[in-house]
Order: structure tokens, then sequence, then C-alpha cells
């Protein structure tokens, strides 16, 4: 396991402390500056993606570039990283588990309030047009880069990627908490996330602003009706057959 630890040291430095185990590769001084991982006076999980544009997979594609919405979408929140491709017969496999494990922690159909959780897709597609069909059938709420970011071979350098599909799970200070959790995500389902986000020691979001909505604003007192019309209409979308965590309901969503 690989765990990356920020530290504070003075307003304007930060000491990431890299410890190996189990072989994988220790990240150099120079990828982590190239990242954006290691930046003097920056911490929390948006400073990954310092420079960079991240597009939500919205029927806009609104681009997520400035540090501010950065670290709206990202910061105090467990991060997964999912390297996969539309063409790989695992990925394929795997990527409606996942899909249905997103959307369980994040649609007003089956919570009331988003679970503080933020996925990027690292493309490990060989085209654009691959790339853009798989996500097409997914979450609107994911992030991932332009296809050409040369950052997805940098991320799958730092996390020692060597097979796909691949989940890597970050806490908010950016320490690992599982290299690859396919495995335990299929088998626990949303389950998981609790025990990721007690051991992140993420902030209760009920103290800071609500982000349910697209548009983030605020709660008001006609949320918990626009809740229900919201869950009926869903329901009535649903097909009747349709069991939860099978594939019959993901066109759903």
């Amino acid at each position: 396991m690989v765990t990356l630890t920020l530290f504070t040291t003075s307003p304007s430095s930060v000491l990431l402390i890299v410890s190996q185990k189990a072989g994988f590769s220790a990240l150099s001084e120079k990828a982590c500056l190239r990242t954006g991982l290691w930046e003097p006076g920056r911490t929390g999980m948006a400073t990954l993606f310092t420079g960079k544009i991240l597009i939500r997979n919205n029927s806009d594609g609104d681009e997520v570039d400035t540090e501010q919405e950065l670290s709206l979408r990202l910061d105090n929140r467990v991060l997964l990283l999912y390297f996969g491709a539309g063409e790989c017969p695992q990925c394929q496999t795997f990527a409606p588990i996942l899909k249905d494990f997103f959307v369980k922690l994040t649609d007003e159909f089956y919570v009331n309030r988003a679970s503080q959780i933020a996925l990027v897709y690292i493309s490990q597609d060989q085209t654009k047009e691959q790339q853009d069909s798989f996500l097409r059938d997914m979450p609107r709420k994911w992030l991932f880069l332009p296809f050409q970011d040369e950052l997805k071979r940098d991320l799958g350098r730092m996390f020692a990627v060597d097979h796909i599909p691949m989940v890597v799970v970050l806490k908010p200070s950016g320490e690992v908490v599982t290299r690859d959790a396919v495995e335990e995500i299929g088998r626990l389902g949303p389950a998981c996330f609790w025990n990721w986000q007690e051991a992140s020691e993420v902030i209760d979001r009920n103290f800071l602003t609500a982000e349910d909505f697209d548009d983030l604003a605020p709660r008001s007192l006609t949320d918990p009706i626009r809740r229900l019309k919201y869950k009926i209409e869903k329901g009535i979308l649903r097909s009747p057959t349709a069991q939860d965590g099978q594939n019959a309901s993901f066109s759903d969503f």
C-alpha cells in the first residue's frame, strides 16, 4: 500500500511523506510537482488537479477548472479514481456495479442528502469516441479528464496501476485508503463507503452549505416536497420487475 501524507510545515511549504509497501513505487519529487499533488501552501484533493481541467459528465460538459470549483467538487470528500476502459471486458462487467454503487450514494431516489464522495474517471480508452460512448451511460455527477490530458498517464504511474478496472480510494488529505476497491465495491456495495468515510475523517457536511443540486442553490422549506415528487417520478420510470443493483434499472438514471 502506498501512503501519501501532506504536512503543512509553514504557511508557504508542504512536506509530502511517502511510505512504500508491497513493492509499489514511491513518488518522486518531480512527479509530485508535475501533477500538482505537491504544491507549497496547499492541501486537499483539489491540489491533485491544480492547473488542469475536469469535465462534468452532464449534457453540457461543464468544465471545472478554477481553484474554487475544484475545491467545491473535491475537497472534504472521499475521492475515487476509476481507471477503466469502455471496451475492456472486465470493465464492462464492473462498470454497472460501480454505477449502481455511486448512484445509491448520491441519487435522491435513495438518499436524502448526497454522500460526500466524488469520482473521477481516468480513461484508459483507446479513442475519444470510446470514452464518450462509455460515459454516455454513466452518472452525470462523475468527473473526467480531457481525453488527451497527460495527467492520466501520470496518475497511472503515481498509483502503480497495472491492471483495469481499478478504483483508487483517497482521503481528503491525499492518503490512499484502498489501492484497489473493485472487489470491495462488488462485495459490499455502498456499505464500504461508510468505512472509507470514517477512516477519512470527513467533516460532516450537515454543518456546511448543501450542494445536492446542480445549481448549488440553498435548500428551502419546499425541499421535502420537491424530493418526494422527484422520488415518485423516478419510481414511475423504474421497471416494476427490476431489482436494485441489476442492469435492468441502470438506464433509469
